[in-house]
């Protein structure tokens, strides 16, 4: 029994591995794992003082080692997350993000990942992420600091970011350009809607950021008994494009939902006579140029693999203002994803630099 317990709390499941523990506490509330799982659930639930006296109990009244042993980690833990946490600032909410690793190195990068989140040897290798950035943990900025620490220290590459420091960053949406050449001029949109101009140099870009955003619409379809029903399905996607002005500590959105191609800079008149192109074609003629442009710029456009990994986050997202305004039935994790991800290149840019 104590060895689905101890598959559910590597799984992180903590659900399970209460009710799995809740029989064993009333046949045997003094077993040394008993005990040890009991503080582990504490520790989970962020009930700092109660798993401190159920691990300092096991120093004082267990002699297994293994229990022991692990009892002793885990108050350390605490202390030390304690530590973190105890300037107010760093108990605001923040992002733990895994870089990808390949090759060889994921085998001894899993190994120290399980050791130190606690985790088999399995389930570490599977949330390790290979291609793209992962969302790994949302909590307490000085908690997520001191695991991002020790999984640099293990030679997991990893950051962190707060959300206050995400909400900073101001984002404008951008309507059109109104010049190119020499530098570029923008019409475009602050955070409270207010219609204004911005003349940048093309120099200050230091970032491209895509991304596509489902469009989510309700059909009609059969069912497995050949019944109509209603289901909501991605019927199309919104293309979104950022350029990073970190001189100005600013984001430049375009978006093809938004952005009124018929007005100041046409980039290929040939391709539009009497504006006839689709959205998608003018949408790729602008791409293209700030592609070329810009080629010497770095340019993300993994979005999705970042977003697939947000869900089970979407709790402390979805009152985020995303800076994005599609027509939404229901809010989305997808815009906010998009939001954190651009923000995330754009702090750890800065950070790395």
């Amino acid at each position: 029994m104590f060895e689905s317990v101890e598959a559910a709390f590597d799984r992180q499941d903590y659900k399970t591995a209460a009710q799995l523990l809740k029989p064993l506490r009333q046949q045997n509330p003094d077993h040394p794992f008993v005990q040890l799982y009991v503080g582990r659930l504490y520790e989970a639930a962020g009930k700092v003082e109660a798993a401190t006296a159920a691990y300092r109990q096991i120093l004082q009244s267990v002699t297994n080692p293994k229990v022991v042993t692990q009892a002793r980690q885990a108050l350390q833990r605490l202390e030390a997350i304690a530590q973190a946490t105890a300037d107010p600032n760093n108990a605001k909410i923040g992002f733990l993000i895994l870089e990808p690793i390949v090759g060889d190195a994921r085998q001894v990068a899993a190994q120290n990942f399980a050791r130190i989140m606690k985790l088999d040897a399995y389930t570490a290798r599977l949330q390790l992420p290979s291609r793209g950035w992962r969302l790994y943990r949302t909590g307490a900025i000085g908690e997520l600091e001191f695991y991002g620490q020790e999984l640099r220290k293990a030679g997991i590459p990893a950051f962190w970011a707060s959300l206050e420091t995400l909400q900073k960053l101001r984002v404008l949406r951008v309507n059109y350009f109104q010049a190119v050449s020499p530098g570029a001029t923008v019409v475009c949109q602050n955070e409270a809607d207010q219609t204004g101009t911005l003349t940048f140099d093309w120099s200050e870009v230091t970032h491209r950021v895509e991304g596509l955003l489902p469009i989510f619409e309700d059909v009609v379809d059969l069912d497995s008994r050949k019944k109509l029903m209603r289901k909501e399905k991605t019927q199309d996607y919104a293309q979104v494009l950022d350029l990073h002005l970190p001189k100005r500590h600013c984001i430049l959105r375009f978006c093809d939902r938004a952005y009124q191609f018929q007005q100041g800079v046409i980039f290929d008149p040939d391709a539009m006579p009497n504006h006839q192109a689709t959205t998608r074609i003018r949408w790729n003629l602008l791409t293209h140029f700030l592609g070329d442009r810009l080629a010497a710029v770095p340019s993300r456009s993994d979005f999705t693999l970042f977003a697939e990994t947000t869900p089970e986050h979407f709790a402390f997202l979805q009152d985020f203002p995303t800076h994005i305004n599609l027509l939404r039935k229901a809010p989305t994790y997808w815009d906010s994803a998009f939001q954190i991800y651009s923000g995330l290149i754009f702090e750890h840019s800065l950070n790395k630099g």
